[in-house]
């Protein structure tokens, strides 16, 4: 049984969950639109293949800087790349 504070914390969770698909799913969908592999896309971010694989995948929180990067180099707005906007431009 829920309480008030479970329910609240629950709803907090598939808020988070909810973000976080959308942006991995948005992440994966703006490479595979510039048909770039993610190695290619981690070469940008300095990073190895795995970990943006770990990002695309939502397993690992993608540092504020490589969101700024890939905003920059996809040439979208950070609220699009977080799934808070449908407006890519900036």
């Amino acid at each position: 049984m829920f309480t008030k504070i479970n329910s609240k914390y629950l709803c907090c969770c598939i808020l988070v969950w909810v973000i976080k698909m959308n942006y991995t799913i948005r992440m994966r969908n703006l490479r595979e639109d510039h048909d770039k592999t993610q190695q290619q896309i981690a070469t940008v971010l300095g990073t190895s293949q795995t970990m943006y694989a770990r990002y695309e995948r939502g397993a690992n929180e993608m540092p504020i800087r490589h969101l700024l990067t890939l905003c920059d180099y996809y040439k979208v707005s950070a609220d699009y790349l977080l799934g808070r906007s449908d407006k890519k431009s900036l």
